[in-house]
């Protein structure tokens, strides 16, 4: 294998082309592809030993001679087969790995110490259904306690029925008396049903409702914000109204993939937080919180309940909660960020953040953006530590709204403003244990309309990984149904243009006029 150590004692530029160089290499399974090697050699030293066989010799001397040489040749290829049954080297050449297991699946298996059996009722006329049916084998090898039987449902219809199969492509896992059963031909799908087999508790996440928040009730809808005469999600929506399929059905349904169960609670009865929230979410609240209401999360907090506070630019939090915020070392301030360097397509209030705070939950993420967020502050708080997750860039300033004519505040003061902050500690000396939090100053960025762009998602999942003290988990993806597309921060389309407009023309315009002079 490559030895990665050696990449420590290089400069970062070099170590980094390096890796890209050699990561097709590391990929490779060298063992296997030994064996494979192995075998060609030995099948070719009895193809030579067959061509040394002498041919002029007694008839009996030649038949013995003939005999032992297919009897070794016989042998030799018995052993040769059933040492690339036993070590079959897969070697994948396409670029997006298609006939390979992803990273996360491989991870999965390879974690497994119980035996989980699989039985996948695959269509045979489904290509797709047989190239998982190859990945499954592949993973196969990976771990012994990962048991695979593939099963052409239209072949074996009495054994899908006593299962209780019903449907092509339909994989059933077990884990001693439990089962999860499964419709794809995603690896990543059936990596995740092993996580579930394997989550022995079961974590609920419970999200705020009584507020206005945005609702987890709904799932494929676009969702925007309508203007007098346009459609816009920036500053050009001034008659905003709220449409009722705005809210965080994709997340619902990424949780649910992942295991997790998603629940509504109110605070209105003043009754307390079950123990079973693993995760308080509050996502967008429109209307103010009673002191009584703040009381039960600030209980649950000192019993080392976690929470995430998603808060538009646009809401005014009453006193309560920002006492509790400020215990919790961290102040939300008033104003929308304007990053002019750092955003997302044309806007400069989607803000593009593609560097993060090092912090458990911000591990491994890409480029993630903000769609209108207001800045947030730490402030110094007893038993509390602090990291800030995401920050525009130092050429941001802030605005009193969105409509604010943003050409006035350009001459104001410009500095990088914190976007996300996570904090961890104790309320106070008498909390029984450790809390955990994360608020962001903005919501919109979980919404229906951009949890799947870019790394939305993964910041979303990661940071409730976080929350429910799972961060050390494998980390899986569930897939979101989206429309492939190009995305590109400000910076990336300035550069773009610049070069296809103005350099790309510019050099051949100057080559055509220098090849007219020259010919003159």
């Amino acid at each position: 294998m490559i030895d990665q150590q050696g990449f420590n004692d290089l400069p970062a530029e070099d170590s980094s082309f390096l890796r890209l160089l050699l990561q097709p290499l590391q990929s490779l399974d060298w063992i296997n592809l030994g064996w494979s090697a192995g075998v060609v050699f030995a099948l070719a030293v009895v193809f030579a030993a067959g061509l040394k066989v002498p041919v002029r010799l007694a008839f009996a001397s030649r038949v013995a001679s003939a005999t032992l040489v297919v009897a070794v040749a016989l042998t030799v290829a018995i052993l040769a087969n059933v040492a690339l049954f036993r070590h079959d080297a897969h070697l994948d050449l396409t670029h997006e790995k298609a006939f390979t297991p992803s990273a996360e699946a491989r991870e999965v298996v390879r974690g497994l110490s119980e035996q989980v059996d699989i039985a996948y009722f695959y269509q045979k006329q489904n290509l797709a259904a047989q190239a998982l049916g190859a990945m499954l084998r592949q993973l196969e090898r990976q771990n012994a306690n990962f048991r695979v039987q593939l099963i052409d449902a239209d072949q074996n219809p009495a054994l899908a029925s006593s299962l209780g199969v019903r449907t092509y492509n339909s994989a059933v896992l077990r884990l001693g008396e439990r089962r999860v059963e499964m419709i794809t031909t995603d690896d990543r799908e059936i990596a995740l049903g092993v996580l579930r087999l394997l989550r022995r508790r079961q974590v609920v996440i419970c999200f705020v409702a009584g507020h206005g928040e945005y609702d987890i009730d709904n799932f494929e809808f676009h969702t925007h914000f309508e203007g007098a005469h346009n459609h816009s999600h920036d500053v050009s929506g001034t008659g905003v109204v709220q449409m009722e399929q705005h809210g965080l059905g994709r997340l619902r349904r990424a949780i649910e993939k992942l295991g997790l169960v998603a629940r509504k609670v109110s605070f209105a009865t003043g009754q307390p937080i079950g123990d079973d929230c693993a995760v308080i979410v509050e996502a967008n609240p429109r209307t103010r919180y009673s002191p009584g209401e703040t009381d039960v999360l600030r209980r649950y907090l000192e019993r080392g309940g976690s929470a995430m506070f998603l808060i538009e630019p646009d809401y005014t939090l009453d006193e309560s909660i920002v006492a509790l915020l400020a215990s919790a070392g961290i102040v939300v301030r008033d104003g929308v960020i304007v990053d002019p360097t750092e955003h997302y397509f044309t806007d400069e209030q989607m803000i593009a953040v593609a560097r993060y705070g090092p912090h458990p939950a911000t591990r491994g993420l890409a480029l993630s953006f903000y769609p209108g967020a207001r800045p947030l502050e730490v402030l110094p708080a007893a038993g509390v530590q602090v990291t800030p997750l995401a920050s525009s860039s130092a050429d941001s300033y802030v605005i009193a709204n969105r409509l604010e004519d943003q050409s006035k505040a350009k001459s104001g003061p410009r500095a990088s403003q914190i976007i996300a902050l996570a904090a961890e500690g104790r309320l106070s000396e008498s909390a029984a244990t450790t809390f955990r939090m994360i608020v962001a100053g903005d919501a919109d960025f979980a919404s229906n309309s951009f949890f799947p762009y870019l790394a939305n998602s993964d910041a979303v999942l990661a940071e409730l990984a976080w929350l429910t003290r799972e961060e050390r988990a494998p980390a899986m993806k569930p897939s979101v149904e989206v429309l492939p597309t190009v995305s590109l921060t400000g910076e990336q389309m300035r550069s773009i243009f610049f070069i296809t407009v103005l350099l790309m023309p510019g050099l051949i315009a100057l080559a055509g006029s220098a090849m007219w002079w020259w010919r003159r």
